[in-house]
């Protein structure tokens, strides 16, 4: 089955593009399309029946009238357990999604002109070719992930594998992706218990970059410039740091009417500046309940304020609203940390949640789970200097006595190692925000990559 959503069919020139099917990959995709849409392109967005469902019910903003979204059936397990066998999933996304994301490109009107394509989905590069369509590359992490796991690769070439990587220190040096980066073994992408065959699988991915239009990077240059250059020197296709991909709060978002602000902001207007500790760990992966009972405890003892994102298996941590609480299933995270009542962001790492927190120039408390989380961790931590290490390994669960600890030095605002944080955290956001403006780097990069698409493709109108 296919869905359209389109009112109009306005440009001539049309981009479609195929998000990888995770709220940590589809959401930066949505971002970037919509800025495509708004330079007047054509742009389809091919989702499973479930995710047209979950962005329907208003969890993106509302689609421009050029910006559309097409699904197919769903042949993956369903976003709701996908964290409970992640193997199976990307088997699943990897077996599954090719024929009927071919058969949409098959039917779609008009003719593709252009494909924006997740770096995982190899098969999409495939169908490109096939088709005769130019593909473009979009890698939804930090840019020192990819080098670093350009390097693995170069590393596997040579028959070597993750666990012998891990142990080697003298070997790590030649993979930092920064100078004062130190997520430097394959360990912080992997844990001992992961499935190896599933960290050569995503390595093997970048295989296809070489038949690339283009590498579309979530970030912006002054924020990773070693990683960007070096990447730059090693890939073979022209790169195009455009992000941070988030939907940015514009001044008006922000001042927005008294008589729609949700209660959650009513209830924030009501509080200190910077008093309140966002907390928000994700949306699919598992954690325990002796962590998250240790967490509670902990961020109560603190005696901070508190907004706390609780995934609906955690109802029993939920208490109705208070003067130092409130506990909710979902929030518009981006207001939420741009909101001047908040101080601070407890976080899983996501890429796309550490690009709001750089955004909203709040300080990050870093509690990573899985994957990329634990290097984007060492950056916030050990390179940018904007936050604290909470959870330092996948094993690991935090006490309540560190947490209480942690929650409020960074939160208490006269301490001094606290105000160092805030500084370095508001000096990213205003390199952040130039990076965005109109002549900034990330603007820049983005024009210059639809120019790209409408030379190749479109011509010139």
């Amino acid at each position: 089955m296919e869905s359209n959503r389109a009112d109009q069919i306005l440009p001539r020139c049309h981009v479609v593009a195929i998000p990888y099917p995770g709220r940590g990959h589809i959401n930066p995709m949505m971002s970037m399309c919509r800025l495509l849409a708004f330079r007047g392109l054509l742009v389809s967005v091919v989702l499973t029946e479930e995710w047209l469902g979950l962005l329907g019910s208003g969890s993106v903003p509302s689609p421009l009238p050029n910006l559309r979204l097409v699904s197919i059936p769903n042949v993956i397990p369903s976003e709701r357990n996908r964290g409970a066998d992640l193997s199976g999933f990307l088997q699943a996304v990897y077996t599954r999604m090719e024929a009927p994301v071919e058969r949409i490109l098959e039917r779609i009107e008009p003719p593709a002109d252009s494909i924006v394509v997740d770096a995982n989905l190899v098969w999409a590069a495939e169908i490109g070719r096939r088709r005769n369509i130019p593909v473009t590359s979009f890698w939804t992490q930090a840019a020192s992930v990819l080098l670093a796991l350009c390097r693995f690769g170069e590393l596997y070439d040579g028959g070597q594998s993750p666990v012998e990587l891990s142990g080697r220190e003298e070997e790590a040096l030649s993979y930092i992706p920064t100078p004062r980066f130190l997520s430097s073994h394959s360990t912080d992408l992997m844990s001992a218990k992961s499935d190896q065959d599933i960290f050569k699988k995503i390595i093997q991915t970048f295989s296809w970059f070489n038949m690339a239009q283009g590498l579309l990077l979530p970030t912006y240059y002054d924020l990773e410039s070693y990683a960007i250059d070096t990447l730059k020197s090693k890939l073979p296709l022209p790169i195009y740091p455009v992000g941070p991909s988030i939907p940015y709060m514009t001044l008006d978002d922000l001042q927005c009417n008294n008589n729609s602000r949700s209660d959650y902001i009513k209830w924030l207007d009501c509080q200190p500046k910077s008093s309140v500790l966002y907390i928000s760990l994700g949306s699919f992966m598992p954690i325990s309940g002796t962590q998250m009972e240790e967490m509670a405890s902990g961020i109560h003892a603190s005696g901070v304020r508190f907004l706390w994102i609780v995934r609906e298996e955690f109802k029993l941590l939920q208490e109705p609203s208070g003067e130092m609480g409130l506990v909710l299933p979902w929030c518009d995270q981006l207001r939420v940390l741009c909101h001047p009542s908040v101080g601070g962001f407890l976080t899983h790492c996501g890429w796309s949640s550490t690009m709001e927190g750089v955004f909203a120039g709040v300080p990050m408390l870093t509690f990573p789970l899985i994957w990329d989380q634990f290097p984007n961790s060492r950056l916030i931590v050990d390179d940018w200097k904007v936050g604290v290490r909470v959870k330092k390994s996948q094993e690991q669960v935090a006490g309540r006595e560190e947490i209480a600890k942690l929650v409020h030095d960074l939160m208490n605002l006269d301490a001094l190692e606290s105000k160092e944080l805030r500084r370095r955290a508001k000096e990213l956001k205003e390199k952040c925000h130039r990076a965005l403006g109109d002549a900034g780097s990330s603007t820049t990069n983005l024009d210059a990559f639809v120019q790209e698409i409408l030379d190749k493709r479109c011509g010139n109108a």
